[in-house]
């Protein structure tokens, strides 16, 4: 550790740290930490994120927590009413995805907020401008079943801040379905199915059109401009096309909505889970559609154009 007698060292580490009655795995995260050694004994003397890896919330100021009936937000630079609020749309969130999915998760979520896009990149490990016009993402990585690491809703305070009281409650739903699923996603589940289920589960209930939840994918499909296959995880980019981006979310969601309508609710959450337990991509979605909904990969997607083209035309 000190092969040249200096009493100094650096070595990296990995960081894993687990909130009580909300994570059910813990968050982690690469740290570079510095050590000096003081009297025979070796004492922490810096510590930093690891190149590319995430800073971490209490590292960017004070911390500032606020405790609801099923969310945790903490913030740092924010009003106490705002996080407030956050708390009761997490609060409303987490019923709402324990109705569409029951299963193993804590029934918690914790939201993070920063006090600028800049700090959310940041905590995301990431350029500020990869988010910046993304309301809230989910840290957690896919795959590891129980032993999968914690995940953090964090907030981008400017695009989260712009939206309506309808649109955050949306995206903190969205978001709350990721913790809600992540134990269940692996990759072999395409980004379609976790972001169209996502969706499905944020828009269920809300009475709303498939026109006013997709108009994006609307106004194409009314242009002639029928999807000929799902999207690909490319066509999720936070980077590209913001029309393309949001298409791709409704392309997804119909899907789901279309296995909700015509299968049922619980055929949804089975297919999801399928897919999930693959091992490998190729034919993931192909054996869990045979499986659980007894069609082919090309009759599935025939219906499905047929549903867009039915609820958009």
């Amino acid at each position: 550790m000190d092969p040249a007698g200096t009493g100094r060292a650096t070595v990296r580490a990995e960081l894993a740290h687990r909130i009580e009655g909300y994570d059910s795995g813990a968050a982690t995260g690469d740290r570079v930490l510095d050590l000096t050694e003081r009297d025979g004994r070796w004492y922490v003397s810096g510590d930093r994120p690891a190149p590319g890896a995430p800073q971490q919330l209490w590292q960017q100021g004070e911390v500032r927590a606020v405790t609801g009936r099923h969310g945790l937000v903490l913030g740092v630079g924010q009003d106490p009413e705002r996080l407030r609020r956050i708390a009761a749309e997490a609060d409303r969130a987490v019923p709402a995805v324990q109705a569409a999915w029951d299963g193993d998760w804590a029934g918690r979520v914790v939201v993070l907020v920063p006090a600028t896009v800049d700090a959310m990149g940041g905590l995301l490990g990431a350029p500020a401008d990869t988010y910046r016009g993304i309301a809230a993402v989910t840290t957690g990585r896919v795959g590891g079943g129980p032993a999968a690491p914690a995940d953090r809703v964090v907030v981008n305070p400017e695009a989260y801040g712009s939206l309506s009281a309808f649109g955050r409650q949306f995206v903190l739903t969205h978001e709350t379905v990721h913790v809600a699923t992540r134990t269940r996603t692996s990759p072999a589940t395409p980004v379609w199915l976790s972001e169209g289920f996502a969706d499905w589960v944020a828009d269920r209930g809300t009475g709303r059109t498939a026109a006013e939840a997709a108009p994006e994918l609307h106004r194409a499909v009314r242009a002639g401009r029928l999807p000929a296959r799902l999207p690909e995880d490319g066509d999720f980019a936070f980077d590209g096309d913001p029309e393309a981006l949001a298409r791709a979310y409704g392309s997804g969601w119909l899907a789901c909505e279309l296995i909700a309508d015509r299968w049922g609710e619980e055929e949804l959450t089975a297919f999801y889970r399928a897919v999930g337990a693959q091992r490998r991509r190729e034919g993931a979605v192909g054996r869990a559609l045979g499986e659980v909904l007894g069609v082919t990969e090309a009759e599935f997607t025939r219906r499905w154009r047929a549903f867009v083209a039915e609820r958009l035309g």
